[in-house]
């Protein structure tokens, strides 16, 4: 058994150069079917760390080891943001994703990530894949959907190649059951070629965790919201806490949107992903939606340091709703894919 394997078991902190052989075993082992022992090892670990979150020293090394291993994004555009959740609060449409697009409608350079739905109807992932809107493939691919559209949505090259070998070694056992750790670290694990990250934290991640880990991420600015509600993203109706890396921002209900609606009005429609999406791209959704999409996208717009003020930014992306910009600029992006399918 490896020793980082034993150390995790037995409560005790495992050490970077650990780590950091962990991951050479992994990537020296022969390609093709795992061993029974290697699978075994690799879901115990998942699991250990999916039960029990270590301590602090211990994940701010494994972090460190897997994002060392990962490709240079390159230089980011100045101002560029990424917004992401956690994944695991209450059930809300894509609110996210609806927040980049928005942003980028406004003149804020947005390079999205994402991933599939562990606990949620759909994630940002599959619900790009039923718009037909592509991820892209590489850093180079990122930075030229970026200087096209304003907007980006990366792939999966933005995570550690790691993660990819551990899924073949668990092979036919899927990371699944290890999506709520999965996704609690995913938005500090990738390597995203921006400036600033938005990152929601829901009530089911936990907050003092991902602040050191943010601490440790020198590359980008990270802004952590919460909010009582326990939703990974800003909410209009609830009082929400940024923590930046300079202070903590607190937005009382009502300061920046009308504090009125609850979640109910965010609910997810399963059955018209798509259409109540694009609904709520122009606008036309129920009002507690537009006031959301508009707050997170405000945030951005801030996080990025191309607006300092709240109100304006906020009213900046009203305007845009309501003009329909963040739907136009989706049905390029999939008039685009659909361009390239059929060339």
């Amino acid at each position: 058994m490896h020793p980082a394997l034993t150390a995790l078991l037995a409560g005790r902190p495992v050490p970077l150069e650990a780590w950091r052989t962990w991951w050479d075993q992994l990537e020296q082992r022969t390609p093709g079917p795992a061993r029974d022992s290697d699978r075994a090892q690799a879901a115990a670990l998942l699991a250990c760390l999916t039960t029990r979150l270590p301590d602090p020293a211990t994940l701010t090394a494994l972090t460190t080891s897997l994002t060392e291993r990962s490709p240079h994004p390159g230089t980011p555009v100045d101002g560029s943001v990424n917004i992401v959740g956690t994944g695991g609060g209450p059930a809300t449409l894509n609110l996210s994703t609806a927040a980049a697009l928005t942003a980028a409608a406004i003149g804020i350079p947005v390079v999205k990530t994402g991933s599939r739905a562990y606990t949620s109807a759909a994630g940002s992932v599959d619900l790009l894949e039923r718009l037909g809107i592509t991820l892209t493939t590489s850093h180079n691919h990122t930075a030229d959907h970026l200087a096209d559209h304003g907007i980006a949505f990366a792939g999966p090259h933005v995570y550690p190649p790691q993660l990819t070998r551990l899924a073949r070694t668990l092979y036919p056992l899927t990371l699944k059951p290890f999506g709520h750790f999965l996704n609690t670290l995913g938005p500090l694990l990738a390597t995203v070629p921006v400036t600033a990250q938005l990152t929601g934290v829901s009530h089911t991640a936990p907050l003092d965790a991902l602040r050191r880990l943010a601490a440790h991420t020198p590359a980008r600015a990270v802004w952590l919201a919460t909010n009582p509600a326990g939703a990974d993203e800003l909410l209009p109706f609830t009082d929400n806490t940024l923590h930046t890396p300079d202070t903590t921002v607190h937005l009382t209900a009502g300061s920046v949107a009308p504090a009125t609606g609850s979640l109910a009005d965010l609910a997810p429609r399963p059955d018209h992903l798509t259409e109540h999406f694009l609904t709520a791209l122009e606008g036309r959704a129920h009002p507690t939606t537009t006031h959301t999409i508009a707050l997170n996208a405000a945030a951005l717009a801030l996080a990025s340091g191309r607006h300092t003020h709240w109100h304006t930014a906020y009213h900046q992306a009203l305007d845009a709703l309501a003009d329909g910009t963040p739907r136009t600029l989706t049905e390029r992006l999939r008039t685009r894919h659909q361009a390239v399918t059929h060339a």
